[in-house]
Formats: C-alpha cells, sequence, structure tokens
C-alpha cells in the first residue's frame, strides 16, 4: 500500500465537497494536511460532472473543477481495464455484481493499490483484496 494516501470513491468526495457530514469532513482536513491532494478516479470525476450538469449547477461545476485541478485524478489505463473485466467476471459468477462504474473504481484502487474511502464499504467489500474504510465511522 501506498504511504497513507487513499482513493475517493464518487460518495465520499461527494460528501467532502457538500460538506454537510461532520466526521468526514474532519477526516478530509486531516487528510488534506498531510497529503495536499485528494485522489480519485477519472470515473468519479464524470459521476460527479454528470449529476453537475443534469442540474444545471454552473456554479458547483466551477468549484468541482477547481476541486478536480487541485486533486490527483486517475485515468483509465488497459491496467484497470483489464483488472476491472475480471472483477466483473468474478462477481458475475459470484451473482454479486456491483455496477460498473464501482467495479472502474475499485479496479482503480487495486491497480494503484490504495485503500478505497467509500460509505459504502459492505457493497465494495465483494470485490477480493479490496481494502475498504469508512471516514464516517472511522
Amino acid at each position: 500500500m501506498q504511504s497513507g494516501r487513499r482513493l475517493l470513491d464518487t460518495v465520499t468526495l461527494s460528501e467532502v465537497i457538500k460538506g454537510h457530514d461532520a466526521a468526514v469532513a474532519a477526516r478530509a482536513v486531516a487528510y488534506l494536511s498531510v497529503h495536499e491532494r485528494f485522489q480519485f478516479s477519472i470515473v468519479t470525476r464524470f459521476e460527479i460532472l454528470r449529476g453537475l450538469q443534469a442540474k444545471q449547477a454552473h456554479r458547483q461545476i466551477e468549484l468541482f473543477e477547481k476541486r478536480c485541478r487541485a486533486s490527483t485524478v486517475l485515468p483509465l489505463t488497459d491496467a484497470i481495464v483489464i483488472r476491472a473485466a475480471e472483477i466483473y467476471g468474478f462477481l458475475h459468477r459470484k451473482g454479486s455484481l456491483i455496477g460498473d462504474a464501482d467495479v472502474l473504481i475499485a479496479a482503480t484502487a487495486l491497480e494503484h493499490e490504495l485503500p478505497l474511502v467509500t460509505e459504502n464499504t459492505a457493497h465494495f467489500r465483494r470485490v477480493p483484496g479490496l481494502v475498504c474504510e469508512s471516514w464516517r465511522s472511522a
């Protein structure tokens, strides 16, 4: 695992941006004081941006773009796509699929050897080898 760095999933990053949960906000501030930048997948960027575009939330889009510039947005690579396909195949055979976006986010975390910060730990723990944590309950 990389030195304390984490990959934020879409729900966690949304909560950080909204700032409504005091525990998540405190963990985010503490994280940034050590690491200076959040890390998240380009898939998370897409999921948040599509929601803001659907609402035509222009001011929020501007703020989100600023957050993206201050963060490390990890791209999809061929290795991530291959890992995601393997995860999908495993979950399909077990009959416990998760959404494609979540499979890609999980594969990104695994390829970069990063724990995933998510508020849906039960969902993501279906993925073998993926380390998950919550900033709400920690």
